[in-house]
């Protein structure tokens, strides 16, 4: 019949729906790999797929356009840098115990009835996994893997802020998004940070910086929650002194030296606990 699919065709295209599965499988296994190894050269890549090095690359650019990892001098890598920051996906691999005992921690500070802001941290996310103990509650997030996590839950209210989407950090910023957050004010908020120098918080991108200083400044209460790799790392833009923050919580692994500059200086600090024995003179 007229209109219809020669055999040629029909295998033709069975044969691009077989290349397209294969590319995105071979896409992913690289993702993985990359993921956990932090870094890996374009050539080894290659050699490791059996693809060619053209090949790798135009399969990293893809992965880069989708915010998953990033390609500099020959090299892909999950890993953030001063000025770029590392993909959600990457982030919510490291550090899951820390984050997670820093999150409970941070419980402390919610009470049922209240207005929370959570930020497209992946400490803050652990947070927001536990945020059906505390309801009800309205939780107001930019990140759509917050959403994810508290959609479903009883007695939350749901509050997402629009604007441009960014993949690598599955969050809406830019000038809507804080126009909107100006709109609110919440009880308490909640962030983390991509690094601390100076005891001031830092951050890689200037559009991360303008919503969460738009946050900070709409809500009454303000909980900063930073593992203690935030204080070895280093990043571009300057966020927020941690002195003005109500109270920072931080995990047990965290260089002593650092709380006590932190608490001399009028800070309070949550050391979170992994074990009940764990530092008890903290």
């Amino acid at each position: 019949m007229r209109g219809q699919p020669t055999s040629a065709q029909s295998l033709d295209r069975a044969q691009g729906d077989s290349r397209q599965t294969r590319q995105q499988a071979r896409q992913r296994a690289i993702c993985d790999a990359v993921m956990a190894e932090g870094a890996i050269r374009i050539e080894q890549i290659a050699e490791r797929f059996g693809i060619s090095v053209m090949t790798a690359h135009r399969d990293l650019d893809e992965l880069e356009g989708r915010g998953l990892l990033r390609k500099s001098r020959g090299v892909a890598s999950a890993m953030s840098t001063a000025l770029v920051e590392s993909s959600d996906v990457y982030r919510a691999g490291r550090q899951r115990t820390e984050k997670s005992v820093i999150a409970h921690a941070a419980l402390e500070f919610i009470e049922p009835g209240q207005a929370i802001m959570v930020d497209d941290s992946t400490t803050s996310l652990r947070l927001a996994e536990q945020l059906g103990s505390k309801s009800p509650l309205t939780v107001i997030t930019n990140c759509l893997t917050v959403v994810d996590a508290v959609r479903g839950m009883r007695g939350i209210t749901l509050l997402g802020l629009g604007g441009d989407y960014y993949n690598w950090c599955s969050a809406f910023m830019g000038r809507l998004t804080t126009a909107a957050i100006r709109e609110l004010r919440a009880d308490v908020f909640v962030m983390s940070t991509s690094a601390i120098s100076d005891d001031i918080a830092f951050h890689q991108t200037q559009e991360t910086v303008d919503v969460k200083r738009a946050m900070f400044e709409s809500s009454a209460k303000r909980i900063l929650l930073a593992d203690h790799t935030k204080f070895e790392r280093r990043a571009l833009h300057a966020m927020l002194p941690l002195s003005e923050f109500d109270a920072i919580i931080v995990d047990d692994n965290i260089d002593r030296a650092h709380v006590s500059r932190l608490r001399d200086a009028g800070c309070t600090v949550v050391v979170a606990q992994r074990h009940a024995s764990t530092h008890p003179d903290w």
